[in-house]
């Protein structure tokens, strides 16, 4: 049995995991699905305080609160900033790292950094509007709520790399209507051994367009 705590990407919340949630507990397996301060149902936390580390917190609250210490961490998108925070701070609560179409950063690395001017611009949508949040934008789902703009902008510091991890996976979605900011992360990651990299039919959101390939990796994983 694995315990996944699964870690919803900018502007979404626990929503957005919860079937796979459902659907991995049916398998045997334990999944948290995270709402992180500001977003979701937890909006009403949005400040201009509230950046990554506040996030990493998030996380790392979770797994004290709830005694895990074999998590395997998923993260979808700017998740991924995250999942990588909290496993450099607490390796010894961590099995296993899996990415979803996200980012992989590395000491320094922001999502400002990582991504191109076409996400730099989504980041920069409605910011206007409080100073310190990132509006979603209209194709997202309609329970999609502003992000805090510090956590897109913060850069990340990390004392370690990930060549602790025996297990970290890398799904990709291949089916971007525009260039994928990660297709150069993709191209390193299959020339790394120590990386399992999936390539997914799916636009972005994988949760909803791949449900069940994505549930096939994580049960795969989880072994």
């Amino acid at each position: 049995m694995a315990t996944f705590v699964l870690v919803p990407g900018a502007w979404h919340g626990a929503w957005t995991f919860q079937p796979l949630a459902r659907r991995l507990r049916a398998h045997g397996h334990e999944a948290h699905a995270l709402t992180l301060t500001g977003l979701g149902e937890r909006k009403h936390l949005l400040t201009g305080t509230v950046n990554l580390n506040t996030h990493l917190h998030d996380v790392l609250n979770l797994l004290e609160d709830e005694q895990i210490t074999d998590a395997v961490l998923v993260g979808h998108s700017y998740g991924g900033m995250v999942i990588t925070g909290v496993a450099d701070r607490v390796p010894d609560r961590v099995s296993g790292l899996v990415y979803i179409d996200a980012m992989v950063p590395q000491d320094g690395d922001s999502c400002w950094s990582l991504v191109t001017e076409q996400e730099r611009a989504w980041y920069l949508n409605g910011v206007d509007q409080t100073g310190y949040s990132s509006s979603p934008l209209p194709f997202f789902d309609p329970r999609a709520t502003s992000h805090p703009l510090a956590s897109l902008l913060q850069a990340i510091r990390l004392r370690h790399d990930l060549s602790a991890f025996a297990r970290k996976d890398y799904i990709y979605a291949t089916g971007w209507d525009t260039p994928s900011p990660f297709e150069s992360l993709y191209r390193r990651l299959l020339t790394d051994s120590s990386w399992r990299v999936h390539a997914v039919r799916s636009g972005h959101n994988v949760m909803s367009d791949a449900p069940e390939e994505l549930l096939k990796i994580l049960i795969q994983t989880a072994r």
